[in-house]
């Protein structure tokens, strides 16, 4: 009998566990599946709307008006949604980068976005600390929102700040305001490059910037294709270089972090991995770059890739409406502008500094 009840214990426990979290996650990914749909029609993704914004605006109206008074049945699943799902899907979202995706840019293309990463990330961090006096955590997600790529850096950087709802969710806000502004703002930008030539390279060069400094990847598709499908198609692999950066970025910012922090702070929570000399790194940073080399194998079928692919933007999509459901209307409005200037000072800066670094770094390496 005790050795039945051994057996079945583990069973009864993942039951358990599972009864718990399905509640919540089923919801989460009702309304995911929902703005996976939307995001298929033409006028959302002509202005830049992925799944995953929809996503967390879904979540949010559900989350502030059928469940105001907050839910402890689907609790439990909406956490497991917004965390392990989330670090799912930060791994799964190597599948859609390559190793060769550096080469189609050069040298130059990967420089402006290094660039234009750190100087932004930088920025954030000085204004929104220092001069905004906002709190480190929201300036750190709205720059690594802004410096890299949208509402999917702000989650993935979320575990490693360890930022609250309302944080993350103003953070994504900022990316949607300035990045669907940069879809109307940059056809307009290209015709004036046209005219005062800035940035070399025709629409090739001009991909290169829009790549490099536009926040969200549908943003950048939905700017660059107004321009012409040879900008689009240069502003992409640009983009997705810039999205390589994310694993780096993470595991540096976790290892300052930790250092600041000190022992007591760091680690013990689940999210990060350790390293030597007490340095935390978030493992699912190495589980991003390990997907990132497998896919440059191309071993597995292009079929295959596609359908984990859309696995994973269903898990993210998933986890921004768990986000979404959590917070509250009332904490972001306690936010109050600083949270808007900050990302509309970065956005000046990806726009008019991006151009400068677009500019001269091709003449100094060219």
């Amino acid at each position: 009998m005790s050795n039945a009840a051994a057996l079945s214990s583990p069973i009864d426990a993942a039951l358990h566990r599972l009864r718990g979290i399905a509640p919540g996650l089923c919801l989460s990914a009702a309304i995911a599946a929902a703005g996976i749909e939307l995001g298929r029609i033409d006028w959302l993704q002509d202005h830049g709307f992925s799944a995953l914004t929809i996503a967390i605006v879904l979540g949010m109206v559900v989350g502030n008006m059928a469940l105001r008074g907050g839910s402890h049945a689907t609790g439990e699943g909406i956490l497991f949604s917004k965390q392990t799902l989330l670090k799912l899907g930060v791994v799964l979202y190597g599948l859609r980068l390559t190793v060769q995706d550096i080469g189609h840019v050069g040298l130059a293309g990967v420089v402006i976005d290094t660039l234009m990463l750190t100087s932004t990330f930088s920025l954030a961090c000085w204004i929104g600390i220092r001069w905004l006096g906002l709190d480190r955590r929201t300036a750190m997600l709205i720059g690594a929102g802004s410096s890299i790529c949208g509402a999917a850096a702000v989650m993935a950087t979320e575990p490693v700040v360890k930022g609250r709802d309302e944080q993350v969710t103003v953070a994504v806000a900022t990316v949607v305001v300035f990045g669907t502004l940069a879809i109307f703002l940059y056809p307009v930008l290209f015709d004036l490059n046209q005219r005062f030539p800035l940035i070399s390279g025709g629409m090739t060069g001009f991909g290169v910037y829009a790549g490099s400094t536009i926040h969200e990847v549908a943003q950048v598709v939905a700017a660059a294709r107004s321009i012409g499908q040879q900008a689009a198609d240069t502003a992409v692999v640009a983009k997705m270089v810039r999205v390589m950066m994310l694993a780096p970025f993470l595991m540096i910012l976790s290892a300052l972090l930790a250092r600041r922090a000190g022992p007591r702070e760091s680690g013990g929570n689940g999210q990060t991995a350790h390293a030597e000399g007490g340095i935390t790194v978030p493992w699912f940073a190495f589980g991003f770059i390990a997907v990132v080399l497998f896919n440059s194998l191309h071993s597995l079928p292009a079929r295959l890739v596609a359908t984990a692919v859309d696995a994973d933007t269903l898990i993210l999509a998933t986890a921004m409406a768990a986000l979404g459901l959590s917070t509250r209307l009332g904490e972001i409005r306690k936010a109050g502008t600083r949270p808007l200037l900050l990302a509309g000072m970065l956005f000046t800066w990806l726009v008019v500094g991006g151009a400068f670094v677009n500019h001269i770094v091709p003449k100094l390496l060219g």
